[in-house]
């Protein structure tokens, strides 16, 4: 979605640009704009996405939990 968004945000440039008339060329320089908002809304939450943790946990990782300890510091000892 997020590249056809690209596209699109590149294809009202391209159309305010080449219109003759001040509303043609006003109406696509917003749609551009607008489309520069939108794509780069979409490219950073695919980011974001792409590096969150899951929102699920295991079976341990509960069973840590219902004792009390903490389920995503496996490895650290307690002091």
């Amino acid at each position: 979605m997020r590249w056809l968004l690209f596209v699109l945000t590149l294809f009202a440039f391209v159309l305010c640009f080449t219109r003759h008339s001040a509303g043609a060329w006003g109406f696509w320089l917003l749609m551009g704009f607008v489309g520069i908002i939108a794509t780069t809304l979409a490219f950073a939450q695919a980011r974001l996405a792409g590096s969150s943790r899951v929102d699920s946990l295991s079976e341990y990782d509960l069973m840590r939990l219902r004792e009390g300890k903490d389920p995503l510091n496996h490895d650290r000892p307690e002091r």
